[in-house]
């Protein structure tokens, strides 16, 4: 059998073969099928096809993420409405409002394991390529379709390696990093394809700092993304179950067979047997690779994410809004490193920094930090947990002509809701420096970073499941 990418292992897994060529066209079973606010339009699709349940209840995530709290009366609406279809068809896998970002809280209830098949209504549906699944956005037509069937049509897709060797600098982030690939090979560099993040520089990243990658490269064009798990995975995914289906997991089947309770797992195999790696030799439509030493904070400037220069380049440039949050950068991690920046200081007056944790698990352990009581000494706002104003929905909408810098994965025109409003992307200490400085600043210019992160503290995944 030839050499096979993860991309061709995921999708045969999913379609019951035992092997997939590239560009061969696959009836999947997805594992996971995710909406968020858009299920009440994707509700009405499926209603066409006349059916009164839904075939895979079981399989259907749902978040309330997008507009929340509701802010209009009509967001209000498709709110119940999305409550009455989970309350009719038995959907158990359901979060309310304030629990926060879909790709964040699925994450953290552990409903994804490596090897699996994640389709979702959401274009940042990639972002489960962190945990070794496969995940990929999808339109709405197509999640009615699998309500109502249970598969999809999918392409195989050609693969791309991205290689990262060393440690990152003080100061370069994975964002850093996500946004220097998608400068350097364009917003459509990676269209349909499967990019896999590979070398010691990913291998060394915290789990926080994985999540980016796959996330980001929704907006590199690519269909999904992948970063390799290991026993960081595990031991975070081990944690996360436990949690959510209790001690008797455990006691029942033993730490390392706990997945075989997981009401989604498809066998009783340990997780460390669902990992799915790209074999030696795997065709690759190219490979590229970095030094971690030769790179440095970057910024993606208006109107266009692989508009990417160094932060050098655009610094000085004055700003009166600057957000900290998203699927992208709104984790523990993020949060700690910008209340490093701004502890003991003062937004600028001129200055909205606004800090929406990506979930309730996220705020809980940043308050127990004191990360929240930084913010808000320093004179920022802190907002639900969900996706406020990434998508212009409300909670932060710029007024024109304004600047906002953003911690977030888009900045094409109108994104948060203004056109005539400019939007630079940069890492999460970047933006609370700025936010301090009243114009973008490099945060070594604020005050010099020690750790981001207290020693004591460890990652999320130490943080939110223990």
């Amino acid at each position: 059998m030839a050499a096979q990418t993860f991309a061709q292992k995921a999708l045969a897994r999913a379609a019951g073969l035992d092997f997939v060529e590239v560009g061969q066209v696959v009836d999947a079973r997805p594992d996971v099928v995710l909406s968020h606010d858009n299920t009440a339009a994707i509700r009405r699709i499926w209603q066409e096809f006349g059916q009164d349940r839904v075939l895979i209840p079981e399989r259907i995530a749902i978040t309330l993420d997008h507009a929340v709290p509701a802010p209009t009366t009509k967001h209000a609406q498709n709110h119940a409405e999305i409550r009455q279809f989970v309350q009719e068809q038995g959907i158990r896998h359901f979060f309310e409002v304030g629990r926060g970002i879909c790709h964040q809280v699925l994450s953290e209830e552990a409903l994804i394991l490596p090897g699996q098949l994640i389709l979702g209504a959401d274009s940042h549906t990639t972002h489960y390529g962190w945990l070794g699944a496969f995940g990929a956005g999808i339109g709405r037509s197509e999640v009615a379709t699998l309500w109502a069937t249970g598969e999809l049509w999918l392409r195989v897709p050609e693969s791309m390696k991205i290689v990262l060797e060393g440690d990152l600098p003080p100061g370069v982030t994975a964002k850093d990093f996500a946004l220097r690939v998608i400068g350097d090979l364009g917003a459509d560099g990676g269209l349909y394809q499967s990019v896999e993040f590979h070398g010691s520089g990913i291998a060394a990243m915290s789990l926080e700092s994985r999540m980016v990658l796959p996330n980001m490269m929704a907006e590199f064009g690519a269909k999904n993304a992948w970063v390799a798990p290991d026993e960081k995975t595990v031991a975070y995914l081990k944690k996360g179950l436990k949690r959510r289906l209790g001690d008797y997991a455990i006691e029942r089947f033993g730490d390392d067979e706990i997945a075989a309770n997981h009401p989604i797992a498809q066998s009783h195999n340990p997780l460390i047997s669902q990992f799915l790696l790209p074999d030696a030799g795997a065709p690759y439509t190219a490979t590229h690779h970095y030094r971690a030493a030769d790179l440095e904070p970057y910024v993606a400037c208006p109107h266009s994410v692989d508009n990417v220069v160094p932060l050098s380049a655009v610094a000085g440039t004055v700003v009166q809004q600057a957000f900290l949050g998203t699927c992208t950068n709104g984790r523990l991690e993020d949060l700690a490193a910008a209340a490093a920046v701004i502890r003991g200081k003062r937004v600028a007056p001129s200055v909205r920094f606004l800090v929406i944790p990506a979930s309730s698990e996220v705020l809980k352990a940043a308050l127990e930090r004191g990360y929240i009581q930084a913010f808000v000494e320093a004179g920022a706002v802190i907002g639900v947990p969900g996706c406020g104003p990434c998508m212009g929905n409300h909670m932060g909408i710029p007024a024109p002509g304004e600047v906002t810098i953003s911690s977030a994965n888009r900045n094409f025109r109108g994104r948060m809701g203004t056109a005539d409003a400019e939007i630079y992307l940069a890492n999460p200490a970047v933006v609370a420096a700025s936010a301090v400085a009243g114009r973008i600043v490099n945060p070594g210019e604020i005050e010099r970073l020690g750790d981001w992160v207290d020693s004591d503290t460890g990652s999320i995944s130490n943080l939110l499941i223990s």
